[in-house]
């Protein structure tokens, strides 16, 4: 069974061709490719239309998924490329229907090493062993603390509209939170960055558990907004690329980019590649 278009994956609309236990095996491979992110981003590749084919064969022992993937520019940062193939390898191996996984980053100048280095479960240093200069786990971290400021961004924006009045915002607790998306979002973005997620944990506190004080706190919204902002105007630039490079709005799954295009400004390469 090939699904290429897996627009239809994420409604009701499923292709004809899925029928049966092909059906529940290609939904659980969807909403596994959906807990893959943008590093930068933060939004899933489904979302962000760089999946772009998924085909599930069934064999003797399983399910052989093989997935494609793309960006939005050729020279999108390899590191951040690198994250996304592997994430989503190890999110489709891990089903325990997937016997056999393969995942191709297409159209891509490290697409090779990546690819390679990804079916080899080489690591990015054995990916680009003369060229990296460190695994990838503290970019991941830098770009989830940045996700998680957002989120705390976006909750004070519904807790001002529910009338909640600023002075509170240091005693609020987990379990003062209005149910909805931005509790939902706030909470995955808490577990990534290792922070309580209990009723009685405070909801204004650092990436590292520091409470914001009440002199701090409105320095430190400000800032979470500025990364908000920032985060979803490089989504917009991004999509706009994807969109320019490969002019199909209808295609499956785009959005973003920046979080593959760029990297420069973070101060941090973490690979080295002579001009």
């Amino acid at each position: 069974m090939t699904v290429t278009n897996t627009r239809d994956l994420t409604g009701l609309d499923w292709p004809s061709a899925i029928v049966g236990r092909d059906h529940v095996v290609a939904e659980k491979v969807w909403k596994a490719l959906g807990t893959v992110q943008d590093p930068e981003l933060d939004e899933p590749i489904t979302d962000l239309k760089f999946v772009t084919t998924v085909e599930i064969d069934r064999g003797e022992q399983g399910a052989e998924v093989s997935i494609r993937l793309r960006l939005p520019t050729y020279f999108c940062a390899p590191n951040f490329a690198y994250l996304m193939v592997a994430d989503a390898y190890d999110a489709v191996a891990a089903l325990p229907e997937v016997a056999r996984t393969s995942v191709r980053l297409e159209d891509h100048f490290a697409s090779d090493e990546i690819n390679s280095g990804v079916a080899a479960r080489a690591g990015f240093t054995g990916s680009f062993p003369t060229e990296a200069i460190g695994e990838l786990e503290e970019l991941r971290q830098t770009f989830q603390r940045k996700a998680y400021l957002a989120s705390l961004d976006r909750m004070t924006k519904r807790l001002a509209a529910d009338g909640v009045e600023f002075d509170a915002y240091t005693s609020l607790r987990i379990g003062d939170l209005p149910s909805g998306l931005e509790t939902d979002s706030l909470m995955r973005r808490r577990s990534d960055v290792g922070l309580p997620l209990t009723e009685m944990s405070l909801v204004m506190i650092e990436h590292d558990g520091e409470a914001m004080s009440a002199e701090r706190l409105p320095k430190r919204l400000r800032f979470a907004k500025s990364v908000r902002v920032s985060i979803e105007g490089n989504g917009i630039f991004c999509r706009g690329l994807l969109e320019t490079r490969y002019g199909d709005d209808e295609s499956p799954g785009t959005q973003s980019g920046i979080g593959a295009f760029g990297g420069a400004d973070l101060g941090m390469p973490t690979l080295r590649r002579e001009s």
